[in-house]
């Protein structure tokens, strides 16, 4: 699923629909996978706001915010939905869970 605010409002919804009619659904942020989607793989939320900090700092003690670089994810989380996987009929391999950053159980 893409992530947007009409989405992302609706998440729990969709991720119901979805497991209602059998289709596994995997979005960008780990609240998809909490909302039951059967995964997430994304970005770290945290890390980026932690990022942000970082740049209103440098910016507040006065460098121009143009001239600083620009700075990619480098954190990325994968997220598994055990129960909404077993609701689906889906075997997550092993070596998938084993390299999950969380497993929802």
């Amino acid at each position: 699923m893409p992530s947007n605010p009409v989405i992302n409002a609706n998440r729990e919804l969709i991720c119901s629909l979805a497991t209602r009619y059998r289709l596994p659904t995997v979005g960008v942020y780990r609240i998809f996978a909490a909302s039951g989607g059967v995964m997430s793989y994304g970005i770290d939320d945290v890390e980026q706001y932690r990022l942000a900090a970082g740049y209103i700092d440098r910016i507040l003690k006065g460098e121009r915010p143009g001239e600083l670089p620009i700075q990619y994810p480098v954190q990325y989380r994968l997220v598994i939905n055990l129960k909404t996987a077993r609701a689906l009929g889906l075997t997550i391999p092993e070596t998938l869970l084993a390299t999950a950053d969380e497993v929802i159980q």
